[in-house]
C-alpha cells in the first residue's frame, strides 16, 4: 500500500522523468543540436546553421537515405508476408513441427547481426548463388533481421485469436480461401501492421549486418552515418541521424493510423 501513496507515485515519476530525460532526451537534443551547429566550443554550439540539412538532402547522403527507404520497404513487406504465411501454417501443424518451426523462426534472435552478415558473406559468395558485392544480399540480411519479429507478432495474436469465429465461417459454407481472407486476416490486421512498423523500423537502423554486406553502390543512410562519423564530419552525420529518425517516425505514424483504422473494423 505504501508503494501507491501520493507521495510514491510523485518519486516515481520524478525517478522516470530524470532517467528519460538522462538516457533518450538529452541524446536526442544534441544530435539536433549538433545537426544545425555551426562550430560547437563551448557548452552549447556558437552558431546555427542549415547547410548540414542541404547536404545530407544532396549527393551521397541522399543516395544513401533513399537505399534505406527501398531497403526498409522491401525487407519489411517480404517480412511481413514471409512472417504472416509461417506463422498461419504453423499453427495448423502438430505440435513438433510448430516447435520446431518457432525455433527455427527465432534463431537469428540469438545470433549477433554481424555474425548473421558474415554467414551470409560466406554462403553466398560463390556460383550458383552469387549475391556478395549485390544489393540482393543486404536485403537478405535484413530480411534475416526482421522475420522472426514478424513472424512471434504475428504468431502472438493468432494464439489469442478465437477459433470459433473461422469454425463458424466455415459451418456457413465458407471454403478454407474464403475463411482466411474474410476472417483470419482481418482480424490478424492490426497485429500485421504492428509488425510491418516494428519491421519497417528496425530496418532503417540495421547497421551490424549491413556493414558487413553492402556494397558501394547500396550503402543505407545508417553506414553513411558511421562512415561520416568515422571521417570526423560530426555535424553532417547529426543532420543525416535527424533525417533518419524523421523520416522513420514518418512511416511508423502511417502505419501506426493503417494499424488504428484496421483495429475499428
Amino acid at each position: 500500500m505504501l508503494l501507491w501513496t501520493r507521495r510514491s507515485r510523485v518519486l516515481l515519476w520524478v525517478v522516470f522523468a530524470v532517467l528519460f530525460t538522462a538516457i533518450v532526451l538529452a541524446p536526442l537534443l544534441m544530435i539536433v543540436l549538433a545537426s544545425v551547429a555551426g562550430n560547437w566550443t563551448g557548452l552549447l554550439p556558437g552558431a546555427l546553421t542549415g547547410s548540414h540539412f542541404a547536404q545530407a538532402l544532396s549527393g551521397e547522403t541522399f543516395a544513401s537515405l533513399s537505399v534505406s527507404i527501398q531497403t526498409g520497404v522491401i525487407a519489411s513487406v517480404v517480412s511481413v508476408v514471409l512472417g504472416t504465411w509461417a506463422a498461419l501454417a504453423a499453427r495448423s501443424a502438430p505440435s513438433k513441427l510448430r516447435k520446431a518451426v518457432d525455433t527455427l523462426f527465432h534463431l537469428p534472435i540469438a545470433v549477433p547481426s554481424v555474425v548473421l552478415g558474415l554467414a551470409l558473406l560466406v554462403a553466398f559468395s560463390r556460383p550458383p548463388l552469387a549475391f556478395n558485392g549485390t544489393r540482393w544480399i543486404v536485403l537478405l540480411g535484413h530480411l534475416m533481421i526482421l522475420l522472426p519479429f514478424s513472424y512471434s507478432t504475428v504468431s502472438a495474436a493468432i494464439a489469442r485469436m478465437d477459433p470459433l469465429l473461422a469454425q463458424a465461417a466455415a459451418s456457413l459454407g465458407a471454403g478454407p480461401v474464403r475463411v482466411l481472407l474474410r476472417v483470419r486476416l482481418p482480424v490478424l490486421l492490426p497485429s500485421i501492421s504492428a509488425s510491418a512498423s516494428l519491421a519497417l523500423a528496425m530496418s532503417m537502423g540495421e547497421l551490424g549486418a549491413t556493414m558487413m554486406l553492402y556494397p558501394p553502390d547500396w550503402r543505407t543512410l545508417p553506414a553513411g552515418i558511421f562512415a561520416l562519423t568515422d571521417r570526423g564530419q560530426v555535424f553532417l552525420a547529426s543532420a543525416s541521424t535527424v533525417l533518419l529518425l524523421a523520416v522513420t517516425l514518418a512511416g511508423v505514424v502511417i502505419l501506426g493510423l493503417a494499424r488504428g483504422r484496421a483495429a475499428q473494423r
